[in-house]
């Protein structure tokens, strides 16, 4: 499975992260198929870089983003939830519970 993950890069207690399509088996720091972006947490505010149309292909295809990843591509506006995710689908209104008149 092809997921799209972060990969650390920087000096000790400076992380800097790189936004990078790889494959789920290869380590953090591994090889990787795409760099689509850049992620930096020590900037106020943290600055965060995404080449778009390549994250919505690499989406389109297939690829899985992480929970932290998903969370900066719908920041940097470069992921939109697909319509037949469980999170969108399994929205039920809730249910009025009955007025009971007190005599």
């Amino acid at each position: 499975m092809v997921k799209i993950r972060l990969k650390r890069m920087g000096a000790k207690k400076a992380p800097f992260y790189r936004i990078v399509v790889a494959d789920s088996r290869s380590p953090r720091g591994g090889k990787t198929l795409d760099e689509i972006g850049t992620y930096d947490p020590t900037k106020q505010p943290s600055e965060i870089r995404v080449d778009t149309q390549a994250a919505q292909e690499w989406i389109k295809k297939g690829a899985q983003p992480t929970d932290t990843v998903k969370a900066l591509l719908k920041k940097a506006g470069a992921y939109e939830a697909p319509l037949s995710s469980p999170e969108v689908a399994n929205v039920e209104a809730p249910e009025e519970a009955p007025v009971e008149a007190n005599e």
